[in-house]
């Protein structure tokens, strides 16, 4: 594992670790976050004993390894909160490196049990971390095996002073109750699971109120949807100031409210919601992929493997390869390439090779390990390239008064309705594949939404499927209302 412990040295993500000081400990504590998938794992360890447990590991495993190694720590136990939908979880990577204790949840009943070996955890199970010991409380609604990880040091507290909430309790919010219905098919369940969440709430909220929340998410996550960037609250804030502890002895209005407007789950949380359940293939290293030569892309392309474009929107622009799909690599290119990517197809990565190390992490997150290889240089590919069009704010101003021209904003149905151009239909950038029927071929095409980027892919989606005339507004709403046009709401 030496190849481990070189890779963490040159992580490219933004990975945020915080360290807690907030009240006095000695032991040792660390948060460690992603912002690509606004997700939070955790180290908690004994400095005496060198135990250490991870909560919630992401799939890349070599952090873990290396902040137990510079902290002299053994990574002895590994959980989770609950059986995640957003990420690929890494604790049997952990536990098939460290040979750790795995302990997982058994509650929620038959259909929500882990289905490959690991010590069983029900409401009140205790984890004890030499000092530190972990409080297993049971807080369904998210999930119905979902739990809460209450954090004590015993030889300074009688009560806990942390949690770990998992998608529980977020800073500003709590977990959706909606992901079982909308993600994972589970028919009628959306309600039952915010009655639960209701109650979850009613038994946490008895807590100590100095007890400080560390969430298993923040801003930009699809779990919620009012989700704050501040990486831990407390009990009394969140009581004053989170709406959904606003509904005391008000079940029906707390419903209701949970439910409405919650954002449309990405498509690839049905698969992350089975794999991290059942037994799969595990991925212990960072994988290296090779480098295409020419005769080798074009064999890729000859045998319809996917091609993805992850160049800026500027080099995209000025030339690429007809048939493939372009998704910036930024921040939400794994939610992008999860949603509109199948887990069967075999990806081609165009991409600058100092890049791709970070772009294999940010999708094995995921579990999009279906890389056949990449290629750099697309002028040595002798290939035939097209060029984008574009439309300016004026141009499209003019548009807008013609019949021969479709525009169609790709942005969510919220954001449509929050404020959209007069006259623009609305075909959500996920569901443009499905509705290609509603796109005329006779008839110029304009794509836009809020700063461009999803326009661009919405581009990429319907010159792969044959649509040629089509042209971006790629300064979207962002543009136009710096240029204080109007905007139509829809209630």
């Amino acid at each position: 594992m030496k190849h481990l412990s070189k890779i963490y040295w040159v992580i490219t993500l933004p990975l945020l670790l915080l360290q807690s000081n907030l009240q006095a400990q000695s032991y040792f504590f660390e948060r460690v976050y992603d912002e690509t998938l606004a997700q939070a794992s955790f180290v908690i360890g004994d400095l005496k004993t060198k135990e250490a447990i991870v909560i919630d590991p992401q799939r890349d495993i070599d952090m873990y390894l290396e902040i137990a190694k510079t902290n002299n720590l053994n990574i002895t136990k590994i959980s989770e909160t609950h059986i995640h939908a957003d990420f690929l979880s890494g604790s049997r990577e952990l536990k098939a490196v460290t040979n750790a204790e795995l302990l997982l949840s058994d509650e929620g009943g038959a259909d929500w049990r882990y289905q490959f070996p690991h010590t069983g955890l029900k409401d009140g199970s205790v984890i004890k971390i030499g000092q530190v010991e972990l409080t297993v409380m049971h807080t369904p609604g998210h999930t119905p095996e979902s739990i809460t990880f209450l954090v004590r040091d015993t030889k300074d507290s009688k009560t806990p002073t942390k949690a770990i909430t998992g998608d529980f309790i977020f800073v500003g919010d709590v977990g959706r109750p909606d992901l079982l219905e909308k993600a994972a098919g589970q028919i009628g369940s959306q309600e039952v699971g915010a009655k639960q969440l209701y109650a979850s709430i009613q038994k946490f909220s008895q807590l100590p109120d100095d007890i400080e929340i560390w969430a298993g998410h923040g801003a930009g996550s699809f779990c919620g949807k009012s989700l704050s960037n501040i990486p831990y609250s407390t009990l009394k804030n969140e009581k004053l100031l989170n709406p959904a502890f606003q509904f005391r002895n008000d079940e029906e209005g707390f419903v209701k409210f949970i439910l409405d407007g919650q954002p449309a789950p990405p498509k690839y949380f049905a698969v992350m919601k089975h794999l991290n359940k059942v037994e799969r293939p595990l991925l212990i290293q960072v994988p290296i992929h090779p480098k295409l030569n020419q005769q080798e892309f074009q064999n890729a392309i000859e045998n319809n493997l996917m091609i993805i474009d992850t160049r800026n929107r500027a080099e995209v622009a000025k030339g690429y390869i007809p048939g493939s799909l372009h998704i910036e690599n930024g921040k939400s290119i794994s939610t992008w390439l999860g949603s509109l990517v199948d887990y069967q197809e075999q990806i081609v990565l165009i991409s600058a090779e100092n890049q791709m190390e970070d772009l294999t992490r940010k999708l094995m997150r995921i579990g999009m390990d279906n890389i056949y290889g990449f290629v750099t240089d697309l002028d040595q590919m002798n290939l035939p390239l097209k060029k984008s069009n574009f439309v300016s704010i004026d141009e499209l101003k003019n548009y807008l008064v013609k019949k021969d021209v479709q525009i169609i904003d790709v942005r969510t149905e919220s954001e449509y309705k929050a404020g959209h151009i007069k006259g623009v239909e609305n075909i959500v950038l996920t569901s443009l594949e499905t509705n290609l029927d509603k796109i005329k071929k006779d008839k110029p095409v304009i794509v836009h939404c809020q700063s461009g980027a999803r326009a661009a892919i919405a581009h990429s989606i319907l010159q792969k499927n044959g649509f040629d005339n089509i042209s971006i507004y790629s300064g979207g709403i962002n543009e136009w209302v710096k240029t204080e046009s109007e905007l139509v709401e829809e209630k």
